[in-house]
């Protein structure tokens, strides 16, 4: 993809302007390899060396939908969609191997949007030493979407599911709690003037930098599987909401612990007030941090209990918040 940004008639470089080879040449020169690639973007398809089973999974973001241009830059949407996909391998205790990346765009999109988001997904592809591997392109009337398919493996061979969970185990996360549906409040309420306290102001970048581009340790994936974990997956939709996943797979009642959420309610409190600092830490999606279950006493240091598991009884599996059964969280498609 040229570096020019002006066509030299007074507007900016779009996507049309280059045409597919053009677009796909930059793309190409800016990503990482690995020696795992045995054929890389350039044919019909890549070969990738695998060692036994294979991890797949797929995330798409739509513009207008899963983010706004007024609050995301092209660089967050590149990253964010990568860190979205390589969560879910984390959480079956897996690591990546490639990555297959589409673009859904107008020939209208200026060429820049484009490079940034190719920077986006080329750091974080860098970062995690999970290459690109090939991808499509295609043209829409108006749409702008960006869609990853995540290949990995288990490095244990053992993949943790959702329906291990036991009675008498913990539950704990790994990362934080709320830092994502925080920095959407902020974005939120500062659309209608709100600007948050003056000593505040460098935490509440931090949330919103989180929300735009997360950056979740997923490290504690892999480890949490070798570390005995009988469940996990990451938090996508809501602590409520992915710890009910977990209860209803594995058939188990969980019961949060309220002492420990509402410390980490506290964080926001002073910027979001009480209700709203209490709802970002139970119900706030696009965390991805990671959410297990362990045999009691087994939980990893650096990870932090926030409930307990137990047989689901008569009132079937579920989630319970000071001792009442309680759902909701994230974000339905079409359900909103």
């Amino acid at each position: 993809m040229s570096g020019a940004t002006d066509t030299g008639a007074g507007r900016p470089v779009t996507i049309g302007d280059l045409g597919e080879a053009g677009i796909l040449g930059h793309i190409f020169a800016t990503l990482s390899t690995t020696d795992a690639v045995l054929v890389g973007p350039g044919d019909d398809t890549a070969l990738l060396a695998t060692t036994g089973p294979v991890l797949a999974t797929t995330d798409a973001m739509v513009r207008g939908r899963d983010w706004l241009d007024a609050w995301s830059s092209a660089h967050d949407v590149g990253a964010k969609v990568v860190v979205q996909n390589l969560a879910d391998l984390a959480a079956m205790g897996g690591v990546g191997t490639g990555l297959l990346v589409t673009l859904v765009a107008p020939g209208s999109l200026p060429a820049q949007w484009a490079r940034d988001l190719t920077a986006g997904i080329a750091e974080v592809s860098a970062a995690s030493r999970v290459p690109v591997i090939g991808g499509d392109l295609s043209s829409s009337e108006g749409a702008v979407v960006v869609s990853v398919t995540a290949l990995g493996e288990v490095p244990g061979g053992r993949p943790v599911l959702r329906s291990g969970a036991g009675a008498g185990q913990e539950l704990a996360v790994s990362g934080s709690l709320g830092r994502s549906a925080a920095g959407l409040e902020v974005l939120r309420r500062s659309d209608a003037d709100w600007w948050p306290p003056a000593e505040s102001v460098e935490e509440v970048g931090g949330w919103v930098a989180y929300h735009c581009r997360p950056d979740p340790d997923l490290t504690q994936g892999p480890r949490a599987a070798a570390e005995g974990a009988t469940a996990m997956l990451d938090i996508s939709d809501g602590l409520v909401r992915d710890a009910g996943r977990i209860a209803t797979a594995s058939a188990v009642r969980i019961d949060l612990d309220e002492e420990v959420l509402a410390g980490l309610a506290a964080t926001y409190e002073p910027v979001l007030g009480g209700r709203a600092a209490l709802d970002c830490v139970l119900s706030g999606g696009e965390e991805h941090s990671l959410l297990a279950t362990f045999p009691l006493g087994a939980t990893p240091s650096g990870w932090t209990v926030v409930g307990s598991t137990s047989e689901a009884g008569v009132g079937g599996p579920g989630v319970w918040w000071r001792g009442e059964r309680t759902s909701g969280g994230g974000w339905d498609h079409f359900g909103g």
